[in-house]
């Protein structure tokens, strides 16, 4: 693509026109006849990489300030630019799906998936976007972060749209929005979930977590919003669009009625003064919220209620969440995604009303990230659970017994019985020894995560199915 017509609409740019053979916001990625996009960053500016752009034959450098360098651009927010100029070198693919984004701490991941089976399920063709993997149809597309960089999201949905994609929901973090990763995507749907504590090492407090979220129903025409959440209250008061309130009988979509068994949920589905009846296959009470929202937005989209209901009673459980993973033991074993202190209570709430035995609780955090939910997470589970075991979670670059040891800060003044077993891989096989008839081993933190993060962003693999799986051979035979 020639360079005046890439930045036509985009930026005036009045130096010399030529073939522009990549666009990249990486120094490592510069090349000869390539846009390098400078972006600050909160541990590198790509500023100081104008200079190696020249030397290396970049056709323009675009900055946020004059860096002296031959064929700059500057702009106000490089970021931005990066996005919009993602946007056009795929030639708008953002414009030629329907976009569904699910924002908020928890429950985005098990939206997208319903919301993404459900539109399957009625003859619409759709893409997914989230944490667990990315998806094309039925095609599986590994995943690096719940929301890709600028220039692989346009690429993903380019790939969507030439598949023949009608749709494309997403779940949408709070990095994602702040870094301007999704261009100028406008949404037909988003969803918000609740916002608890989280990412507060990146946000450094909760309102600038808050706005970060916020960002999303600025771009989008139709907004479901849980106003049992305080912080959804707030959005549904300062959102301008068509928008829905989720939450008691006085919101306008409500669940009733709601009976939860270990492998079945019923409820009733209220909306526009009529109730539904519905059963599903996914557990939990903080599921009947995540199926209410994705049942709203797709009746919003024009799918009947009775055909999403039923499409939704077809809905298989999603991986890593309230996941059960079979023993063949007179206890059951539970994994789910559980990385936050609310996130924590809702999945130990939920699972107690179908435990017959203990509630024994795994759980570790990871490192790296912000210590003041280590405490909190220590608390949820003291209070809903009968017996913790606290382990290991991504320890990254901290020491696994520093995390502990703030973890046990937190069950200070609580008569709970507790372990501490450092290796994750021995703290599942000790859940496995202790676990009695009709007890829940809920191991809570890794759900779909089949690997652990160790100093110096070493990778390795570790899937507590397979553990459990080797764990139960080892001790039972």
């Amino acid at each position: 693509m020639r360079l005046k017509e890439l930045l036509y609409g985009i930026a005036e740019y009045n130096g010399n026109d030529c073939e522009i053979l990549k666009i990249t916001d990486n120094s490592a990625e510069i090349t000869e006849n390539c846009i390098f996009v400078c972006i600050k960053g909160k541990s590198f500016d790509g500023h100081s990489f104008a200079a190696e752009a020249e030397k290396k034959g970049a056709a323009l450098i675009v900055c946020e300030r004059d860096m002296g360098v031959k064929n700059q651009l500057i702009t106000e927010d490089s970021r931005r630019f990066y996005g919009v100029l993602c946007a056009a070198w795929f030639d708008h693919p953002e414009r030629k799906l329907k976009l569904i984004g699910v924002t908020g701490t928890n429950g985005k991941t098990t939206i997208t998936n319903i919301v993404k089976f459900i539109l399957s399920e009625n003859g619409h063709k759709t893409g997914l976007i989230g944490t667990i993997q990315n998806e094309i149809g039925e095609e599986i597309i590994p995943a690096e972060n719940t929301t890709p960089r600028a220039f692989e999201y346009m690429a993903l949905l380019d790939r969507m749209v030439k598949a023949g994609c009608e749709y494309c929901v997403m779940e949408v973090s709070s990095f994602a929005l702040d870094q301007n990763r999704i261009g100028p995507s406008h949404f037909c749907a988003a969803v918000f979930t609740n916002l608890t504590q989280d990412h507060l090492d990146y946000h450094e407090n909760m309102e600038n977590y808050y706005l970060a979220k916020r960002l999303l129903f600025g771009v989008c025409d139709l907004a479901v919003i849980n106003t049992d959440d305080e912080y959804g209250k707030r959005l549904y008061a300062e959102t301008e669009c068509e928008k829905f309130s989720f939450g008691n009988e006085k919101a306008d979509i409500y669940a009733d009625v709601v009976k939860i068994r270990p492998n079945e949920t019923s409820f009733w589905f209220c909306t526009g003064g009529k109730c539904f009846p519905v059963s599903m296959k996914l557990a939990g009470t903080f599921n009947v919220a995540n199926a209410s929202e994705a049942l709203a937005v797709c009746i919003k989209l024009g799918i009947s209620p009775e055909k999403a209901i039923a499409s939704l009673g077809k809905c298989p459980p999603v991986k890593g969440r309230c996941e059960v993973i079979p023993t063949g033991r007179d206890f059951s074993v539970i994994c789910d995604y559980a990385h936050t202190d609310d996130a924590l209570v809702n999945v130990l709430s939920s699972v107690r009303e179908y435990t017959e035995g203990r509630l024994i609780c795994l759980f570790g955090c990871g490192g790296n990230r912000d210590r003041t939910k280590r405490p909190k997470m220590a608390r949820a589970a003291a209070e809903n659970a009968d017996y913790l075991i606290v382990t290991s979670d991504n320890p990254r670059n901290e020491e696994p017994d520093d995390i502990i040891a703030d973890i046990l800060e937190g069950l200070h003044g609580y008569n709970v019985k507790y372990d501490v077993v450092t290796d994750r891989r021995k703290a599942i096989y000790h859940g496995l020894q202790i676990a009695k008839k009709g007890d829940i081993l809920l191991l809570a933190g890794k759900g779909h995560e089949d690997y652990q993060i160790l100093k110096d962003n070493v990778h390795i693999h570790f899937d507590e199915r397979e553990v459990v799986r080797d764990g139960l051979k080892e001790i039972f035979g």
